[in-house]
């Protein structure tokens, strides 16, 4: 072998080897992927909703905490305010949520018996998942399957506790099962909005969210999702749990965690629910989502042989801090805010600082300036399988503004002693401030530590959107872009009423750069419900009064019926006017003001239009050409009526909002379409619109008096209905059948015979339950497998009432029960 041969052996070689070095270093970063926080909801005490609200509290001085609320009897009865006694605990008040009864059963296809038997945390869930998925501008439709990760920290479901008896199993329903299992809290959201990614339910105690931020973080990373729900929930409904609590002394006196003070005595507990929507930074960027933040790392590990299951472990949570760091490739004095774990113990605070100085101690002190810490714990009280998502939410605001809340009150009191503050170089801040401005990057540190030995921590960074981005963010001024295209629907006419006044309100209101933004987060960003208005203006004070009249129009008309809905345009003609020269100067308006709609560039002008309109969604054929003249126009059947729409008019720049108001009716008619195309330049995704006004109504168990033998009315039992009427008439029989639907579903209104079983609220659970009443009565040939539960219900008992008029008919000696 020559020289020559030798050295391009080598250069081959040398190739070969940077290749695998920079596939190497491609896959290191995918490990470590940033992540992107897109969309956040929360039911947290005090009232808290939304982030806005959350985050006026935590920059307010006020708590949480409240006496235990009437609709908690067991809570109350167990109370005593002497620690120690026996089947007693010393709390009376803690972080509770206002309202956790009420819920929209009917927004979410859920049957009133269904909705009654549901633990108000899947119930809540369901609303903070599907607020959070429209503050990220992902429209939620359940036939698309959207590749959607479900990770929920939950330790506890005590509602059904107060259906258990064993003198008296009646009150055990069907729905016994999905309705509190800890594992169908994750799963019925994915079930419900119909996603298609993993779903994992997480027990680790108090480190459950983050924990479960760790595991989405892996699935985010390894694409296994597109977008991973990070949930959190808690609730304080069995008055075991409060009752062996206090037996340990775990909790204060006072019911007040007290995190990191000289008077710390145990933790005070709360209650609440959060979601955050996460997404690869990449692909959020890429797609125009709101970043709220950037996750960095997390990691989790466990105490082992620690000196108890529930003591806490330094050395296991340093290792956890330091494996979190690592994941994320920060450098600790880098860091400018801990939000602790906190829980206010005499033994857990010490331990838990003791910890953070010894990863990150040596570094705060050589940087020169103090670091922050504190907890949310002692404003909320402690969430338990909760308190990570609220510690989560708080950071993620946190860093969006800039600001480090107040972590003690003045009158508080001193610190805790037993922490060498002094030689640590952290401070717990008594008033808000700015975020250190030495520090040219805002990252945090989350701890949570749980019961059973978890420890998890997590670092997020504050989001700095790349050169020539923050410009964009905002979305182009409507008074500069042209017309607009403004989308609003839901459910029933009510919350669509009082979701398009708020956003009547926004569009007033807000910045008028955003209104090019807002439509098109609103067309989008959101989903499409059989409600619907449409609007069009050229800006935002002309919007808004567009949707004040499309609101008073709504509740002037007859509201239309849900077959009558079901009827939406599909096909569609296109009538072309009878001067080329006026439509081809009309199709290049389009073009140059929907650059994103492409017509056919070698087609007449009728077929550039026809190819942009399907552009839209639309399936469109051409018509025939009129006789005389006349505009370009755009017909389709409205609930079997025609209906058209001129394309064209007097100039040749009315086509785009013509167009606009085309596709608005089309909307407004129910038709589905697809609106990215009408995007303006430098609009985005808005995470700060008002979301679904969800209808409350109330559904709930009470709960029995303690140590009562008798219990309420069992959910399962039925009350005796009207007699059943001969076989033989067929109406009859329909009609009764009909009713006793009714009383299955447990529903206080009359059932829409057009409506679906499915769409009412019907599972499998319901079709066995159904089945077996009907079978009280009447002998049948129909099995349930039979029975096709997507039709109209007229159609369904129809058939299932001629099936069993048939069966008397031919075995008169089987006709009645």
């Amino acid at each position: 072998m020559d020289a020559d041969e030798i050295r391009r052996l080598m250069e081959d070689q040398l190739k070969h080897s940077r290749r695998l070095q920079a596939r190497i270093r491609e896959l290191e970063d995918e490990r470590h992927a940033p992540l992107a926080v897109v969309g956040m909801a929360l039911r947290l005490p005090g009232g808290l909703d939304s982030p806005d609200g959350y985050w006026d509290f935590l920059r307010g001085d006020a708590t949480a905490y409240r006496p235990i609320p009437e609709d908690r009897p067991g809570l109350r009865a167990v109370y005593d305010p002497v620690p120690g006694k026996p089947g007693r605990s010393y709390v009376d008040q803690a972080g509770f949520l206002d309202d956790i009864a009420h819920f929209d059963a009917d927004f979410f296809g859920i049957s009133q018996r269904e909705a009654k038997l549901l633990d108000p945390q899947q119930r809540m869930l369901l609303e903070t998942a599907w607020e959070a998925l429209e503050r990220a501008g992902v429209p939620v439709r359940r036939s698309d399957r959207l590749n959607v990760g479900v990770y929920l920290g939950m330790m506890a479901s005590e509602y059904l506790e107060r259906l258990e008896d064993r003198a008296d199993t009646t009150g055990i329903d069907p729905y016994y099962t999905t309705g509190g299992g800890l594992c169908f809290g994750a799963g019925r959201i994915s079930h419900v909005m119909g996603f298609s990614g993993p779903v994992l339910s997480v027990d680790t105690a108090c480190s459950s969210s983050l924990t479960a931020l760790h595991l989405a973080a892996r699935g985010l990373r390894a694409r296994e999702c597109e977008y991973a729900l990070l949930c959190g929930s808690n609730l304080l409904l069995s008055a075991n749990l409060m009752v062996s609590l206090s037996q340990t002394r775990a909790l204060s006196p006072t019911g007040r965690s007290k995190s990191f003070l000289a008077s710390a005595d145990g933790y005070g507990r709360g209650e609440g629910v959060g979601v955050l929507v996460l997404m690869r930074l990449a692909d959020a960027e890429r797609q125009g989502r709101p970043v709220l933040a950037v996750l960095r790392g997390t990691a989790v590990n466990h105490d082992g042989a620690a000196s108890g299951l529930t003591a806490p472990n330094g050395p296991a949570q340093q290792e956890v801090i330091r494996a979190a760091l690592d994941d994320a490739r920060v450098d600790p004095a880098e860091i400018g805010w801990i939000e602790a774990h906190g829980t206010g113990t005499a033994l857990g605070d010490p331990i838990e600082v003791g910890a953070l100085d010894g990863v990150i101690g040596a570094a705060v002190r050589e940087r020169g300036f103090p670091l922050p810490i504190g907890s949310v714990k002692s404003r909320l009280g402690h969430l338990e399988a909760a308190s990570g998502i609220a510690a989560l939410i708080k950071t993620v605001l946190m860093l969006r503004h800039g600001e480090i809340p107040a972590a003690a009150a003045e009158d508080d009191g001193p610190l805790n002693p037993h922490i060498p503050w002094d030689a640590t170089g952290f401070t717990v801040p008594r008033t808000n401030q700015p975020w250190p401005e030495q520090l040219p990057r805002r990252i945090a540190g989350v701890n949570s530590f749980g019961m059973s030995g978890t420890n998890a921590h997590a670092l997020l960074e504050a989001y700095a959107p790349a050169a020539g981005d923050a410009t964009a963010a905002a979305g182009e001024d409507i008074e500069d872009g042209g017309p607009e295209l403004l989308t609003v629907s839901a459910k029933d006419p009510a919350a669509l009423a009082i979701l398009a006044g708020r956003l009547a309100d926004r569009l007033r209101k807000g910045d008028p750069g955003q209104t090019a933004s807002l439509c098109h987060t609103l067309r989008c960003g959101r989903a499409a419900h059989p409600v619907r208005i449409a609007v069009t203006g050229s800006s935002a004070a002309e919007l808004a009064d567009e949707l004040d009249a499309g609101v008073e129009g709504l509740s002037d008309a007859a509201p239309a019926t849900r077959a009558e809905r079901a009827v939406v345009p599909r096909e569609l003609t296109l009538l072309p006017g009878s001067d080329d020269t006026e439509l081809s100067a009309a199709v290049e308006v389009l073009l140059q003001a929907v650059p994103a709609a492409r017509g056919g560039d070698s087609a007449p002008p009728a077929g550039q239009l026809a190819a942009l309109l399907a552009e839209f969604g639309l399936r469109v054929t051409l018509g025939d050409r009129p006789a005389g003249r006349g505009p370009t126009r755009l017909r389709w059947q409205t609930g079997g009526e025609p209906h058209e729409a001129p394309l064209t008019g007097g100039r040749p720049q009315d086509a785009h909002r013509l167009l606009l108001g085309a596709l608005g009716e089309l909307f407004a008619a129910g038709a589905e379409l697809r609106l990215d195309a009408l995007r303006a330049p430098g609009a985005r995704l808005l995470g700060d619109l008002p979301t679904y006004p969800f209808q409350r109504r109330r559904f709930w168990i009470d709960e029995p008096a303690m140590g009562a033998a008798a219990r309420t009315a069992g959910a399962g039992a039925e009350a005796a209905g009207p007699a059943a009427p001969d076989p033989r008439d067929t109406a009859a029989v329909e009609a009764f059948l009909l009713g006793q639907l009714q009383e299955v579903l447990h529903s206080d209104e009359p059932l829409d015979p057009a409506l679906s079983f499915l769409d009412g609220g019907g599972d499998s659970f319901i079709s066995t339950l159904f089945i077996t009443r009907v079978e009280e009565h009447y002998t049948f040939g129909l099995t349930a497998e039979e029975l096709a539960l997507d039709l109209p219900l007229t159609e369904l008992l129809g058939s299932l009432a001629r099936d069993i008029t048939a069966t008397a008919e031919a075995d008169p000696a089987a006709a009645g029960r």
